[in-house]
């Protein structure tokens, strides 16, 4: 926020003072404003200056982006993509309108999106009553654990500074920038653990990658793990031998809706150790900057996977050391989206897959290319993306690996910062028009429309074939 950017954000003010037990007359005395321009604001008559926010958060001690919104996006995206559901299809809500709701009241929004949510569920539960009950309550708890999972990871923006702090002092104690990372971890695990590290033939453990043997006290790696991947699993295990207590008072405080999403983030804060450690918060944004964020470089740099450093680079929000906000996202052949994350505003939908305009589906086509694209989403914002097609280690010759697409992003603003940028006319680009999905976007007569918008009346013209067999009104 500029010095000279103003905002409208009355209802959070009215909720702060109102929250601090404080009157008017004593929040203007405090800010040193008169009482009559502070009630001005919180009806929203007046704009708040950036000056008057910064004295605020100085003197109530709290999170500008909170408190401004910032911290607001993905519950307006969710939001609106819920009231897009047909549930509510003689309804026509605006975007303005979902930021205005969670403006107004935040935990209002939350409870519509809890209700609606509530309501997906049961729909899941009763889909096909043919179908066991016992694996009908099964599918419907998997499916809210992910999303409840999801939702804790995007609400704390992907960035745990107490796991960072740890991983970047295990980090240095192993002096994993100059020791071979794979003899250092296997160390730690024989010296501080008692436990033996042995990689096993594919005959011997077929349907594993890592097992863990308690008892014997020995890790067994699948020779399929590239380096890379045996090295990220070492650390995961170390994570949760040295930082178990840590990992989850951090769920603790998530207060997820039962063990099997607390399981699942238990493993996913694991994860994000493992990946703090192979790439130590300081030293990794500092080399993401003078590198101009170049995946491939990084990668062999640190040792580590393409999909693992494009990751990684979306955790890098500390307050006062960002990296670029990126989103990422990842792909299947079928075009399943099997993990995403935005720190930015770029919205996942809850329905179907990435639009097809999108050029990460092209990833497929040419594997050892990074491909990248300027595009444009119907709310007019505009993003740098790069994809690129990786392949998953336990590849054999009657068994193809897994190929997946890495699509990571940012707002056209910070593409100057990338390396991949170069070739583009950055002052007057031309991006590529796509929706979030087929399912939820409402550009009319597109060639690659597999879908109708869930929220559109279809229309029939015997007389006329549009670009998309699909026509729609407003």
């Amino acid at each position: 926020m500029s010095k000279n950017e103003k905002l409208l954000i009355g209802p959070r003010l009215r909720r702060l003072r109102t929250s601090l037990g404080l009157t008017q007359t004593r929040m203007a005395e405090d800010l040193g404003i008169s009482t009559s321009y502070l009630n001005l604001m919180e009806r929203n008559q007046r704009a708040m200056s950036a000056k008057v926010l910064v004295k605020m958060a100085e003197l109530y001690d709290f999170n500008i982006a909170e408190f401004t919104g910032q911290g607001d996006i993905h519950l307006v995206a969710e939001i609106y993509d819920a009231l897009k559901d047909p549930l509510f299809k003689t309804m026509t809500v605006s975007k303005t309108e979902a930021e205005d709701l969670v403006g107004a009241s935040p935990d209002a929004a939350r409870a519509l999106l809890h209700i609606y949510q509530k309501h997906k569920e049961l729909g899941r539960r009763t889909v096909d009553m043919a179908v066991d009950r016992d694996k009908v309550e099964l599918l419907g708890e998997s499916a809210e654990a992910v999303e409840a999972v999801r939702r804790f990871i995007h609400k704390s923006r992907n960035f745990f500074p107490k796991l960072d702090v740890a991983a970047e002092n295990l980090a240095d104690e192993l002096n994993l920038h100059r020791n071979e990372p794979h003899a250092a971890l296997t160390e730690r695990l024989r010296d501080k653990h008692g436990i033996r590290v042995r990689i096993v033939p594919l005959e011997i453990m077929p349907k594993m990658l890592r097992y863990f043997d308690q008892h014997s006290k020995r890790i067994n790696l699948s020779e399929l793990l590239r380096r890379s991947g045996r090295r990220f699993q070492l650390t995961f295990q170390i994570g949760m031998l040295e930082h178990r207590n840590l990992i989850d008072e951090i769920i603790a405080k998530a207060k997820l809706p039962g063990r099997e999403a607390e399981g699942l983030a238990r493993t996913s804060l694991a994860n994000y150790f493992a990946a703090a450690v192979l790439m130590p918060y300081s030293r990794f944004l500092k080399d993401a900057e003078n590198t101009r964020y170049d995946i491939d470089l990084l990668s062999s740099r640190y040792g580590t996977s393409f999909e693992q450093v494009a990751h990684r680079l979306t955790t890098l929000q500390k307050p006062d050391a960002r990296g670029i906000p990126f989103f990422f996202v990842r792909i299947d052949v079928a075009g399943n989206v099997s993990k995403r994350f935005s720190a930015g505003r770029f919205h996942f939908s809850a329905h179907g897959g990435a639009c097809p305009l999108w050029n990460i589906h092209e990833c497929f086509q040419d594997p050892g290319r990074t491909h990248t694209q300027i595009v444009q989403l119907p709310d007019d914002t505009t993003y740098f993306t790069i994809s690129k097609m990786v392949s998953r280690s336990g590849q054999t010759h009657n068994q193809p690996a897994q190929k997946l697409a890495i699509g990571l992003g940012c707002d056209i603003a910070y593409a100057p910062r990338l390396i991949y940028s170069r070739k583009y006319n950055l002052d007057a680009p031309q991006p590529t028009p796509i929706g979030i999905n087929c399912y939820v976007c409402e550009r009319q007569n597109c060639t690659q429309r597999a879908y109708a918008p869930l929220n559109k009346p279809l229309q029939f013209d015997e007389r006329a074939r549009g670009m998309s067999i699909y026509s729609f009104g407003d």
